[in-house]
């Protein structure tokens, strides 16, 4: 390792099968990156070291670009800027880009449903990812989408949520203190943060048979100390997260989440019957090194504050296949140091 603070994070997990028949879609997934964060009106030299990870496909978790409050020709402007980055191109060339919005590509800072441009900006997200005319996404409100890949015993179901299109209000502090954040939990049980169509979609997707499921979210899921934007801002919705899982036993789920211009790892063990992780990453080009210390009391190892891209790294060879969660350096290299028991993320199986 180039320092004390470099080294791999490894998550093993005994992986069984459902014994459904059904597979996804082309062969398994091995090498799963994943990012956030990206100025386009800044450098990117960090798709050099994603391309050099030879991920299966990349996952845009967010804040693809930031174009908040300067309306669509604006947003457009931002997305041809994207994708006229040589690397970025490089990667989309050598494989697929599955992609959801936070709340800069989304046109609206922190913004919810109130966001008066969010169906033009959602026909614009379509077209900068090359989203075809025909997909559900073209007629449906919000971006959320999933896709299954590899056979039985080695399928990876990716789900993508909208937590911006539906979302109702947040509640601000009565008194803003310096780099605590504005917000504090909203007890309002009507406030929602998905929408009653897509929750109905997300536990359909949760019923479907699956080895292992990553549930990307652009805000942070397991976090709840700090005072910016995160699921715990609804509690009562991130309650219905978990009840989801539970109810419909999807086992072997692992978040991912952005928005946090950090990276870490979030650990819960007692939100369902096997120990849940949420894998931060953000950003892409524009981490912030001087970020304070946010509290967060599910945090396993150091917060890492220079730019970086996420990694899962799938071996199916092994009876229990192994699972590699990782924070990669602008140079592709891991920093993040932790290494977890596998027997306290077995799930149970049926």
């Amino acid at each position: 390792m180039r320092s004390t603070r470099a080294a791999i994070l490894i998550v093993v997990l005994a992986l069984g099968t459902t014994g459904c028949a059904s597979g996804g879609a082309g062969p398994a997934l091995r090498r799963i990156a994943f990012g956030s964060c990206a100025k386009q009106d800044r450098p990117q030299p960090i798709w050099e070291a994603v391309v050099g990870a030879n991920p299966d496909v990349f996952l845009f978790i967010g804040d693809a670009v930031y174009a908040d409050g300067q309306g669509i020709g604006f947003i457009r402007a931002a997305f041809s800027k994207l994708r006229a980055v040589g690397g970025y191109r490089r990667l989309a060339d050598s494989c697929p880009i599955l992609a959801v919005w936070d709340d800069h590509d989304y046109g609206m800072d922190d913004g919810g449903a109130g966001n008066r441009l969010r169906d033009e900006a959602q026909r614009v997200f379509l077209d900068a990812f090359d989203v075809s005319a025909d997909s559900e996404r073209r007629v449906r409100r919000g971006l959320y989408h999933a896709r299954m890949f590899g056979p039985p015993g080695e399928r990876t179901q990716i789900i993508l949520l909208d937590t911006r299109y539906f979302r109702g209000p947040l509640t601000r502090r009565d008194v803003r203190e310096s780099g605590v954040g504005p917000y504090v939990p909203n007890p309002d049980p009507t406030v929602t943060m998905l929408g009653e169509e897509q929750w109905r979609w997300f536990e359909r997707q949760l019923r479907l048979p699956a080895d292992l499921r990553i549930i990307a979210s652009g805000i942070q899921v397991l976090a709840e100390d700090h005072g910016w934007e995160k699921w715990a801002n609804l509690p009562h919705e991130r309650d219905r997260l978990f009840e989801a899982i539970r109810d419909t036993g999807a086992q072997r789920v692992i978040f991912i989440s952005g928005d946090r211009h950090a990276a870490e790892l979030s650990a819960k063990s007692d939100a369902v019957d096997y120990l849940l992780y949420d894998l931060t990453s953000s950003g892409l080009n524009c981490a912030l090194p001087r970020l304070s210390d946010e509290p967060n009391r599910h945090r396993v190892g150091e917060k890492i504050r220079s730019d970086n891209f996420g990694m899962i790294v799938v071996d199916w060879s092994h009876p229990s296949p192994e699972i590699r969660l990782e924070i990669r350096d602008v140079h592709g290299a891991p920093v993040l140091s932790h290494q977890l028991d596998a027997n306290a993320i077995n799930a149970p199986w049926e």
